[in-house]
């Protein structure tokens, strides 16, 4: 076996033969780290091959689930957890991943699942301790401290649970490797070997990840496409709500959300996001709009919030919180050209309200709208919702599942609709509305009729 010092980015993991202050791959800065390479060949005998069996042979009755109880964890994963797939649940410090992991493995348990839960970053009596926060724990939920690999596997396949937890793989080392736990390699190297072993004995497993200070999941990139299903644990520490979003799923939709709402006993659902939300709106206030968004297969209602204020300052201020700050530039440009306003001279901010990110581009008419009802200092028509993608020459496009968005807006009580144009929208709409207002624009000139008044 022959051993040389390599150095590998921990951030995409580029290996470079010598260390480096930038990472010529990723382009990050310090990340090279020094570890020990062993090149060992892998040998495979030569009958190890599967043969090929033709696709119609293949006996399949459909995939195996199990509902963990969870309602909006359960949404994100599609409808439960897949037998033997690989979840990754990343997210910031504090932000409750191992909570939540702790509270779905006590809802598998009262069901009469045998579950693992196998934490290297807390001991046996700090993982009660957190339990009994949450509830009484049952008796078919067991712990375990171990962060060596080998130990994990001889546990579970002794052990045979129905679905394991591992909290988090950043603490798991193999022996395989000389490097720390939570470089690189051993990440790399644990997540291949975990999938093989849920795999091989048809066990799911709960991976919780470490995030790094840009939001990404620490490790290699390769550690996403390993496992099955990837899911995001966000939220912002002075808000309640939390949300699971689905990055990856090989076994359902991607982009779904799960929001929760953080209390003293663990995580909440929330059933009635939109509510939610628009709690503690101010109605008819310049500056304040509704957004109907689309989060997955959800319908959202989300207050958009803006306020322009001349600047004294050289370069005015542009600020979003919750919104891209340079598709914010764009539609400001857009506005100033298509509105005949001047905003050269304004400090403008925008908000999402409870923290919220949008990224859809259905939100153009309603940030736009908001902003120039604070520049003209007069609030929309009440009880309406805006929605619409806004191009470079001020046209409204329509936006996908309109339909979802109106049913939602409908059932809170809205009855005013500023929309893409009904060509577009409305003509295609399932079921017909009464005592319902829809303003289909073509253009975002025609916004000021809603507002000059």
């Amino acid at each position: 076996m022959k051993t040389k010092t390599i150095y590998i980015c921990q951030s995409c993991g580029h290996k470079s033969p010598k260390w480096m202050g930038q990472c010529p791959s990723c382009g990050l800065w310090h990340t090279l780290a020094e570890e020990i390479f062993q090149k060992e060949g892998k040998k495979i005998p030569a009958n190890s091959a599967s043969s090929p069996v033709p696709l119609n042979s293949i006996l399949f009755q459909g995939e195996e689930r199990f509902e963990i109880g969870l309602n909006e964890l359960d949404r994100v994963l599609g409808g439960g957890i897949v037998k033997g797939s690989v979840i990754l649940l990343g997210g910031e410090p504090g932000i409750g991943k191992s909570t939540v992991l702790m509270q779905a493995f006590m809802y598998l348990s009262q069901k009469g699942l045998k579950t693992l839960y196998i934490s290297g970053e807390e001991s046996v009596n700090q993982i009660k301790m957190r339990a009994q926060r949450l509830g009484s724990p049952p008796n078919s939920l067991y712990v375990s401290n171990e962060v060596n690999f080998e130990n994990i596997r001889d546990i579970t396949v002794q052990f045979k649970p129905d679905i394991i937890g591992i909290d988090s793989i950043q603490t798991i080392y193999s022996n395989k490797l000389d490097s720390s736990p939570g470089s690189v390699s051993q990440v790399r190297e644990v997540a291949y070997e975990i999938t093989m072993l849920c795999k091989a004995l048809s066990v799911p497993a709960f991976i919780v990840g470490h995030v790094t200070k840009d939001g990404s999941i620490a490790g290699p990139r390769v550690l996403e496409h390993i496992v099955d299903t990837v899911l995001y644990f966000e939220g912002e520490g002075d808000h309640a709500y939390r949300i699971i979003r689905a990055i990856k799923n090989r076994f359902g939709p991607v982009h779904e959300l799960g929001i929760f709402e953080m209390t003293g006993a663990g995580l909440k659902e929330v059933e009635n996001p939109s509510c939610f939300f628009l709690e503690n709106r101010a109605k008819e206030h310049p500056g304040s709009v509704v957004f109907a968004g689309m989060e997955g297969t959800r319908p959202m209602l989300l207050e958009v919030q803006a306020l322009v204020s001349k600047s004294h300052i050289a370069i005015p201020r542009r600020t979003a919180t919750g919104f891209d700050n340079n598709r914010l530039a764009m539609l400001i440009s857009v506005a100033e050209r298509t509105l005949d306003i001047i905003l050269f001279d304004k400090d403008i901010f925008v908000n999402i309200v409870g923290g919220f990110k949008i990224s859809e581009p259905a939100a153009d008419l309603a940030v736009i709208t908001a902003i120039y009802s604070s520049f003209i200092e007069k609030a929309a028509m009440s009880e309406t919702i805006v929605f619409g993608e806004t191009g470079l020459t001020g046209e409204i496009r329509g936006v996908v599942k309109a339909e979802f968005r109106l049913k939602e807006a409908m059932r809170l009580g809205f009855k005013n609709f500023i929309i893409p144009d009904k060509s577009i929208n409305i003509d295609n709409l399932k079921e017909p509305y009464e005592k319902i207002n829809f303003f289909g624009i073509k253009h975002l000139s025609e916004i000021k009729e809603f507002l000059d008044i």
